[in-house]
């Protein structure tokens, strides 16, 4: 384990080659093609996938720190209001071995240290996608992805590969069925987006992602067990799962009883081109069970069922649209909206109930820098009848909480700018603006300053 960690922190110096496509919460970033891997690297690789087997990785350092602002008081739950810096780091090494026909396993050992500013709190849409609740001084060894992946062919027709770095690169079939069983990211099959859906390459807060208001099953670092089923004839998919939930509100462990919590997600998506201009639109739903309190039943016990209801399990029901559409050769637009009932608790994602996010990206053909991307998308976020009675009646949540609320939605614009600094290796600056961050408006606004550097082979 030590020497496996040893590696895991060395990869960047290791790394030498094309940038793979994974973020914290596993995501498959679809943006602009890389450039082709140093030759050598590349032969190597192939004949290991030749006979069977995959390695690849990546390491991602992201320095994140805001300016000071107003801040006439502040709770358990605030951004706090000086001026401070935090950095987050991880690295992944990703092991495939082929087992028959369309059959493979993938195993994913991580190692993470840092933490996110005020320990990932007092913004709902937090600016650090790679920052979770579970900051550590310390590197930490996980193993945030352990699965058995089937892909049943039905049609003789392929396609190219997808860039995607839990896959081996060989062509797929055009229509074709996908099962995937253990332990993963349910964001490496659902809610995905050309423009905004990687933190390690695009944008990196979290409501630009994915849908800020949609609750996704995950433990305390943004991955769950479950199965989840596709289909997809490059027009149209349908993805379906069912996944273990968190034990207690954005808790490490997953709740032992599977047939009292869970969530089931559904996803329809259709695929188009106009002229050689690609689109997508995915609707999205999940029903979800957890030990979470209604908010009545929080104000009924005096917030002392916040962690877990000790009546038992409620549902909520939450739902995604999401959209991107490729306009030129180099720029192209997204849009999501997200929304769950706002009956209960938020459990495993973020504290939101309603959003909307849009934005664009344009790669930097137009100034000889192809492997460039810069990045502008805002979200908009708001919060149910009940989380906004409970906020300003002093209630902490596990991501926002002042002890006093002035209500307004949160508004958080960011821009960056990436660039190829060599093959394999990208650095990134970005700039966030938070207007009433934790929904509110006697705090803030708040500026961020952020920079990335990744490298991957």
């Amino acid at each position: 384990m030590r020497a496996l960690c040893l590696l895991l922190l060395l990869l960047p110096g290791l790394a030498a080659a094309q940038t793979g496509r994974f973020n914290s919460a596993g995501v498959p970033n679809l943006g602009p093609p890389e450039e082709a891997m140093i030759p050598g690297l590349a032969a190597k690789q192939d004949r290991l996938e030749e006979r069977g087997w995959m390695i690849r990785g990546q390491a991602t350092f992201i320095l994140q720190g805001n300016a000071g602002f107003r801040s006439p008081y502040q709770g358990a739950g605030s951004l706090l209001p000086q001026a401070q810096a935090r950095n987050t780091f991880s690295s992944d090494l990703i092991l495939g071995r082929r087992l028959w026909q369309g059959a493979e396993v993938i195993v994913n050992p991580s190692v993470t240290r840092g933490f996110g500013l005020s320990n990932s709190t007092g913004v709902a849409s937090f600016p650090n996608g790679e920052a979770f609740r579970l900051g550590s001084t310390e590197p930490v060894l996980s193993f945030p992805r352990i699965f058995l992946r089937q892909t049943i062919a039905l049609s003789e027709d392929t396609v190219p590969p997808d860039n995607d770095p839990l896959r081996f690169t060989e062509p797929l079939p055009r229509e074709r069925i996908t099962i995937t069983a253990g332990k993963f990211a349910v964001w490496d099959i659902f809610d995905d987006n050309r423009y905004a859906h990687d933190a390690r390459t695009q944008f990196m807060s979290w409501a630009l992602v994915g849908g800020g208001a949609f609750d996704y099953a995950a433990d305390a670092r943004g991955y769950t067990e479950g199965l989840a089923v596709e289909w997809e004839n490059g027009t149209w998919a349908v993805r379906g799962g069912a996944f273990r939930v968190a034990r207690e509100v954005n808790g490490l462990f997953l709740d032992p009883s599977i047939t009292r919590g869970f969530q089931l997600l559904a996803s329809l998506e259709r695929f188009w081109q106009v002229g050689e201009r690609e689109g997508a639109l995915r609707v999205i739903y999940g029903y979800s069970r957890a030990r979470q309190s209604r908010w009545n039943e929080l104000f009924s016990n005096g917030f002392q069922t916040f962690d877990i209801n000790p009546y038992g399990y409620r549902a909520k029901n939450n739902a995604t649209l999401s959209f991107d559409q490729e306009l030129t050769e180099d720029f192209g637009i997204f849009a999501r909206l997200s929304w769950n009932d706002g009956q209960t608790q938020n459990w495993m994602f973020t504290e939101m109930d309603r959003a909307i996010s849009f934005g664009g990206s344009l790669t930097g053909q137009r100034w000889g820098r192809p492997a460039d991307t810069v990045g502008l998308g805002t979200n908009i976020g708001f919060i149910s009848g009940g989380r906004r009675r409970y906020l300003e009646d002093g209630g902490i949540g596990f991501i926002t909480g002042d002890g006093r609320l002035n209500y307004s939605p949160e508004w958080l614009t960011e821009a960056y700018y990436d660039a190829r600094l060599a093959p394999g290796l990208h650095g990134a600056l970005g700039y966030a603006l938070v207007v009433n961050p934790a929904y509110n408006a006697d705090r803030g606004p708040v500026s961020i300053f952020t920079a990335r550097l990744r490298v991957a082979f």
